[in-house]
């Protein structure tokens, strides 16, 4: 086996017991079966997962310890295009519609985004941030 040595049943089962999310808890039954002896391969097909990810959470064990292992660190997303300001700016516009209509919609308010800004979205994305 070789891996897991320096955690043994009852941490990873306690750990179980009061894990707070999905993601650690199915980290820990991993580590549980592969405890007992369960293989690499089974692990996969059973959990669903591609081998290298089971190797990479039973390393993230070993590496960070128990605590660290059961969570992701934090990982942000694209920064936004636009800016606070800007954001602000177009939330703004939405109050008062257009002259030739009586109220904003996607293609729109994307074109206007467009020319004040120079910022491209889809339709869909300026629908669900400011419209929705």
């Amino acid at each position: 086996m070789g891996k897991l040595e320096g955690l043994g049943v009852g941490q990873l089962q306690a750990a179980l017991e009061e894990a707070t999310s999905a993601k650690g808890a199915k980290r820990l039954m991993v580590a549980l079966a592969y405890k007992d002896g369960v293989g690499t391969d089974v692990l996969s097909t059973r959990y669903g997962i591609p081998k290298s990810t089971v190797y990479y959470w039973l390393d993230r064990f070993e590496e960070r310890g128990l605590e660290e292992a059961l969570e992701d660190e934090h990982r942000p997303g694209r920064p936004p295009k636009l800016t606070v300001e800007q954001r602000t700016e177009v939330e703004s516009w939405l109050a008062d519609p257009p002259e030739d209509a009586e109220e904003w919609t996607a293609p729109r308010l994307q074109q206007r985004i467009v020319e004040e800004f120079g910022v491209e979205y889809s339709t869909a994305h300026v629908h669900r941030r400011f419209l929705s």
